[in-house]
């Protein structure tokens, strides 16, 4: 029987954004109307589905790490670390660090209780807008009202930023995480790097 060789390909992925890693560091603006745009590759996502006070919504819960959130907007867990967003009543999203081990725990977890668990990680990629700028920008062409006091840190919402829908976070002060599907990474890429170009510019009183 031939001998199975295990090939590691990590090295050969390719990050949605990695294309444009130069003009998103060009595209910065720095100072009082500074603005800064990063992708943040590869991240564990993961879909969960358990209805809230059940036997599955409670494993999962304690798999996860993180008690899953009950409400429209909440985040629970951490930005740097585990986070789970809430994107409906029994529908929920893992976000953890690349390499994050917690796909296989999680489908223990379930067992043969009603849920799921899917492995998204491919799906959206995450782009980190920052900076004195970053609200403003958004609200270019996002409806929804992110001022502070309707959307805190640690609120996430699904909405549109121009015509494409994405997950909003916001995990600080100035700082949102953007999740747009892989395949509209580029155009909400360039559309967040044009609407910062104005504030390269003093303002115009």
């Amino acid at each position: 029987m031939a001998e199975q060789v295990l090939t590691d390909i990590s090295a050969l992925r390719t990050s949605p954004l990695a294309h444009l890693a130069s003009a998103l560091v060009q595209g910065a603006v720095s100072g009082e109307r500074g603005v800064g745009l990063r992708e943040i590759a590869f991240t564990t996502q993961i879909g969960l589905r358990a209805e809230p006070g059940s036997a599955a919504h409670a494993a999962l819960s304690a798999a996860a790490g993180v008690q899953l959130p009950s409400a429209v907007g909440q985040v629970s867990g951490s930005a740097d670390g585990t986070a789970v967003l809430w994107l409906g009543p029994d529908d929920f999203l893992v976000v953890a660090p690349e390499g994050s081990e917690l796909l296989g725990p999680l489908v223990d977890a379930l067992g043969d209780e009603p849920g799921q668990v899917v492995d998204l990680s491919a799906n959206r990629t995450v782009i980190e807008v920052s900076g004195p700028s970053a609200r403003a920008v958004l609200e270019k062409g996002c409806p929804a009202d992110l001022h502070p006091r309707a959307f805190a840190a640690g609120t996430a919402i699904t909405t549109v930023l121009g015509p494409v829908p994405v997950l909003l976070w916001k995990t600080e002060a100035e700082t949102f995480r953007v999740l747009p599907r892989a395949s509209f990474a580029d155009y909400t890429a360039r559309w967040l790097l044009d609407g910062m170009s104005e504030f390269a510019s003093d303002p115009v009183d």
